[in-house]
């Protein structure tokens, strides 16, 4: 029998426009970190359960530090959300990761510094691996879809996720390209921390929109520049999310990522200690940590 599986998609308000997808409801959610970005929209993309959520909301009005990330990655988890695909756009820190190129990526490196990024700490602590960063099986399902998505796509890159919201000085650009870093972007890497700590599957879609500050030989980033790139890269990004459908049902039988387990081993806090809040406050992250003792 097949694992059940959801899809969630976190990107652009003009993904929702996907061919396909049926049965569209907004469905509106309260978290204990908050109220994510806004209302989530499930239904179904070719017969499989979807959900998509707007990171910046719609209309764009959230800047990459004003995100609430954990509010957002809790209700993928509470709506039952197990392999969620990122999609954002990025500069490109490469010569060869063209504007318009897209990167399926399995690496960051953290820049930031004003967000949460955890939903531990306050009376329970926890240490999940962190080592590959991004599902190796939502990577290959990715990498399997591009091929009929119409779309030129890099088999793997580092992503630098800074804070932003000012793009990069020049100093900063040819230092990231010193450090080997291939895309830079302001919000994927905090997605992934939390995802990971939610246990569920998680990948990075970067779509490359400009070469960032450092190259001589093309104008400096700038929102108009970003702007005329998204609009033809959002055309690719929905072929490829539909094309990924049937090859994320597949690998998701595979059962050889360790996602779904990332808790086990990684609370070091002793359930006597912990209080009425926390249990409540992190209820959904310790049910099955709860399960795996009790059976």
């Amino acid at each position: 029998m097949s694992a059940p599986i959801k899809i969630g998609v976190l990107g652009g308000s003009g993904l929702y426009e996907l061919e396909g997808f049926t049965n569209a409801q907004e469905v509106p959610l309260s978290t204990p970190f908050g109220d994510p970005s806004d209302a989530y929209v499930t239904g179904e993309l070719d017969g499989t359960p979807l959900v998509f959520l707007p990171r910046h909301g719609r209309g764009h009005r959230l800047t990459p530090s004003e995100i609430n990330y954990r509010a957002n990655i809790w209700g993928m988890k509470a709506l039952g959300v197990t392999h969620i695909v990122s999609v954002s756009a990025v500069g490109s820190m490469r010569e060869e990761i063209v504007p318009g190129d897209f990167v399926v990526i399995d690496q960051f490196v953290d820049r930031t510094r004003h967000r949460k990024d955890t939903f531990f700490g306050d009376g329970c602590v926890a240490h999940v691996q962190f080592a590959d960063p991004v599902c190796s099986l939502v990577r290959k399902a990715l990498l399997e879809a591009s091929a009929g998505a119409g779309v030129k796509v890099h088999d793997g890159g580092t992503y630098l996720c800074m804070e932003g919201p000012q793009f990069s000085t020049r100093a900063e650009s040819h230092l990231y390209r010193s450090w080997g870093m291939d895309v830079i972007g302001m919000t994927n890497l905090t997605e992934a921390k939390l995802a990971r700590e939610a246990e569920m599957c998680y990948a990075t879609v970067a779509m490359s929109t400009d070469y960032d500050c450092w190259h001589e030989g093309h104008d400096d980033v700038t929102v108009d520049g970003i702007l005329e790139v998204m609009a033809k890269n959002v055309a690719g990004a929905r072929s490829l999310l539909r094309a990924v459908i049937e090859p994320l049902k597949r690998v998701a039988n595979e059962n050889s990522c360790s996602c779904g387990t990332a808790l086990s081993g990684a609370i070091l806090t002793h359930p006597d200690v912990l209080t009425d809040a926390t249990r409540a406050r992190l209820g959904l992250l310790l049910e099955r940590q709860a399960q795996s003792s009790s059976s």
